[in-house]
């Protein structure tokens, strides 16, 4: 991204934002665009008065007689907290990046472009529900009358900074489809494995397949429980709570391939960063029945987690019908995306639910045999279709265009990034330039109803009626959480997952001339896992295996290796009664099972210069956990990364070295047990290393790296003065320019935790130690008095980066509290700080 910003900060940018800063006119252009939230404000097409309540943090609760008028006062109050990040948004969904940063954004452009987000979220808006379709073209009417009344600086001040560059930019309405354009981001971030299945490939012309195995291990059931530890699909093609092929096969490693791989994974590498990804991302849930609580109803749990972002990746929301009927059937409150009408994870007056990351392989990559403008499939040359994209680009006259082919399967995203101009003339031309490209089939380029999902887990009352929901919820696909006040709790995998003509096909790229390798079907959603009022009362779900091996079909193979689960299994069942105070305890815990297998083989090795040898002391007697403050986990840290790099970076290309995480976890179980296999050799020296040799280099490498970053005493060292975050706005707060960083960023904070752990602040080992991913939010339910529920955002409710809600959450999750969640109308009433009032015109 911040390549995106050279042009702006080549017009001075830094110079005239310094300006605006210490000049009496400063203070109104960084403050023009804070809303007020008092008064009375009109919004045409209401049908009557809507009141938005407010507390001290700026959250608001919406009040209003029909949905109608509920989510077109949704639609004012995101434009008035969060309409930038809005407009960025649509930008990035819609492959309009350019017209706001330059050519330098092109790039990104063309993937997305090619991708065809926009045009699927504009094809889905045909097959919605007419009340969801109604509730979106509501909500856009509330934010354009919120750009009617208002522009520019007093937008947001962005624009303000934007505009120093000389470039007129005035927000086009915003649409339905804006809106549903980013569910398609959402399941970028959260509904593939093109990654590893680009990892995989490369390897593979380097690697053995035995090699490249022991780096993908098996999922280990025998010590970290599946969500459901019994299931399968009895002969009704029902789920029932009564071998995935994980090995590595060799793709057509054509140099034309890999160069088409190369290009494919350059361009997609640049996309998650903008929307808000990380390494580390994955989520906690769980759900407990009246037997584990206090209060003997369910309590929930769920703590998102993902790419650090600022503003944080969601809002908080409360839309409450007055009359609360078949007509008005909405109270709910909870945390939505700004840009989209309705609550996407939370509770209403009946039910809660919380989501994780289900991780299905959705996602494959079709090595297409090209000749001209058609694909070999099947013994015959089919015709690709095209289209043509063009893009405005900011600071430049001329638009640019491409000309995007797809085949049965899908975009050729390996277009993008090639030399576009050849490949569009040649096109035209019914030649290509390359006997190869790389097509991607995916779930979500398919048009679905995931958004009449939403809007009827809102309304649902019983866990059928949140089962029928979840039947629309296609992607990206889910662990969906339930607990209801009548006592019960569920769980529920939604989705479209494809079913692969020749079985476990989705861990590397498949040759698309062979049918042999089509989709062809999805698994059914009564033969997806679920369960209802588990005899354990407990149901834990943390990116971890879903099913056990008996299940009939393939989910994925991309599980998380179930160390964060396991650790919240065991935490729940040694708890005794639980209340929320306790549950949310829980999404603390920093303890790394991980350090708990590695630490006793480090104690091993002998050392005896007293110096290196007081690191090793350090992890005596220490009970793996990491919080902020301990030099312990400063120290093994260090050692983890150092360790990772002397065992794998002479092996590995660059951009397969590890990243640290739970899979990570499992290769070095697996290896520490094998202290003579090949990956302990460092193949940069003549003598063979053995693993003893590695483990020491590891530990002397990392007291001379945490001496020279932090101190030489142990006791002087802690993690947190590593593993640090910095709250980035995705735009202007990556210019590389301090004072218009400043402007916009916050922290660095310390944290505790780590990649892993239950309180995952993710890191990259290849990288550093910086923060990378989090917990985006937290929330306990309690489903006895929701009014006892626990809730708190990343940062605050607003956007605009000099308003007192712009972070005014953050210290407080850095500490690990919450904030009391008012869900009730005297609750609400008792924290009321602000009122404003929507009116119809003339009223």
């Amino acid at each position: 991204m911040r390549r995106l910003l050279r042009v702006i900060i080549a017009s001075g940018i830094a110079l005239a934002t310094a300006l605006l800063v210490v000049a009496g006119t400063g203070i109104f252009v960084v403050r023009h665009s804070i809303p007020s939230y008092d008064g009375t404000v009109e919004l045409p097409g209401l049908d009557a008065d809507v009141e938005v309540v407010r507390d001290a943090n700026g959250i608001p609760q919406i009040y209003a007689d029909k949905p109608g008028d509920l989510f077109a006062a949704q639609g004012y109050v995101a434009a008035q907290d969060r309409f930038f990040e809005m407009d960025f948004r649509r930008h990035v969904t819609s492959g309009r990046l350019a017209e706001l940063f330059g050519k330098d954004a092109l790039e990104t452009d063309k993937f997305v472009r090619t991708m065809g987000w926009r045009r699927v979220a504009e094809k889905e808006l045909g097959l919605l529900s007419p009340s969801t379709r109604q509730y979106l073209d509501d909500y856009a009417r509330g934010v354009n009358t919120y750009l009617d009344q208002h522009s520019g600086s007093g937008l947001s001040l962005e624009y303000a900074v934007l505009s120093l560059k000389g470039t007129e930019y005035h927000p086009e309405p915003w649409t339905a489809a804006d809106s549903l354009a980013w569910l398609k981001a959402m399941a970028w971030d959260l509904g593939g494995n093109m990654d590893e299945e680009i990892t995989r490939t490369k390897l593979a012309a380097t690697q053995s397949a035995r090699s490249i195995n022991s780096l993908y291990p098996a999922y280990p059931y025998d010590r970290n429980e599946p969500i459901l530890p019994t299931g399968s699909v009895a002969a009704d093609g029902k789920f029932t709570s009564a071998s995935p092929d994980n090995q590595a096969r060799r793709p057509m490693l054509t140099k034309d391939f890999l160069k088409s791989l190369d290009t494919v994974d350059k361009v997609a590498k640049g996309l998650p960063e903008l929307l808000g990804r990380g390494d580390g991302i994955g989520s906690n849930s769980w759900v407990v029945s009246g037997e584990h609580t206090t209060s003997g109803k369910p309590l929930l749990a769920n703590d998102p987690h993902l790419g650090a972002t600022m503003p944080g990746i969601w809002t908080q929301v409360g839309l409450h019908c007055n009359k609360f009927n078949p007509q008005c059937p909405f109270d709910v409150s909870g945390f939505s995306f700004s840009g989209l009408p309705g609550v996407v994870i939370g509770h209403n007056s009946a039910i809660s639910w919380g989501f994780t990351n289900l991780n299905p392989d959705v996602m494959d990559l079709y090595l297409e045999r090209l000749d001209g403008n058609g694909a070999l499939y099947n013994g015959k040359i089919e015709p690709l279709k095209m289209r043509t994209e063009t893009f405005k680009v900011a600071g430049q006259k001329q638009d640019e265009k491409i000309i995007v082919r797809e085949t049965r399967h899908g975009p050729l995203i390996s277009d993008v990034g090639a030399d576009e101009k050849q490949t569009g003339e040649l096109a035209a031309k019914g030649k290509s330039p390359v006997p190869y490209g790389v097509a991607l089939r995916w779930t979500a380029l398919t048009p679905g109803r995931t958004a009449d999902a939403l809007f009827a887990i809102d309304r649902a009352q019983s866990w059928a009626a949140f089962r029928t929901a979840a039947s629309m919820f296609e992607v990206p696909s889910q662990n969906l959480v339930y607990a209801d006040r009548e006592g019960h709790i569920g769980y529920q995998a939604p989705g479209r997952v494809p079913i692969r003509r020749a079985g476990n096909t989705g861990n590397m790229p498949v040759p698309g001339w062979d049918p042999k390798y089509e989709w062809t079907s999805y698994i059914p959603f009564e033969a997806m896992p679920t369960e209802f009022d588990p005899a354990d009362g407990i149901i834990v779900t943390a990116n971890q295996a879903v099913v056990p091996k008996s299940y009939k079909y393939q989910l994925t193979n991309e599980w998380d290796y179930g160390y964060r689960s396991q650790q919240i299994l065991d935490r729940i069942r040694a708890a005794g009664k639980l209340d929320v105070n306790s549950m949310a305890a829980i999404q603390l815990d920093t303890k790394n099972r991980n350090a708990e297998m590695l630490v006793p083989y480090l104690l091993r090795i002998g050392i005896t210069d007293s110096f290196d040898k007081q690191g090793q002391d350090i992890l005596r007697g220490w009970d793996f956990t990491q919080p902020a403050d301990s030099a312990p986990a400063a120290y093994f840290n260090v050692v983890w990364r150092n360790l990772l790099s002397l065992t794998f970076h002479d092996q590995l290309p660059e951009s397969a070295w590890p990243d640290g995480g739970s899979r990570w976890f499992e290769v070095m179980r697996n290896l520490v047990v094998q202290p003579n296999n090949g990956w302990w050799d460092d193949l940069g020296t003549p003598q063979r290393e053995t693993r003893d040799d590695i483990l020491r280099e590891a530990l002397v490498n990392a007291r001379a790296e945490i001496t020279t970053k932090m101190a030489r005493e142990p006791s002087n060292w802690q993690w947190g003065r590593l593993h640090k975050l910095t709250l980035t706005n995705q735009t202007l707060g990556k210019s590389g320019i301090g004072l218009v960083d400043k402007l916009f960023n916050r922290g660095p904070y310390e944290l505790g935790g780590g990649s892993s752990t239950v309180d995952a602040t993710g890191w990259d080992a290849s990288k550093g130690y910086t923060v990378t991913a989090t917990p985006s939010m937290r929330m306990v339910v309690d489903l006895s008095d929701f009014d006892k529920s626990r809730w708190i955002n990343l940062t605050g409710v607003s956007g605009h980066a000099f308003s007192s809600n712009y972070t005014d959450q953050t210290d407080l999750w850095v500490k690990g509290q919450t904030l009391p969640w008012a869900f009730t109308k005297g609750a609400v009433e008792s924290t009321r700080k602000h009122t404003l009032t929507l009116t119809k015109p003339g009223s």
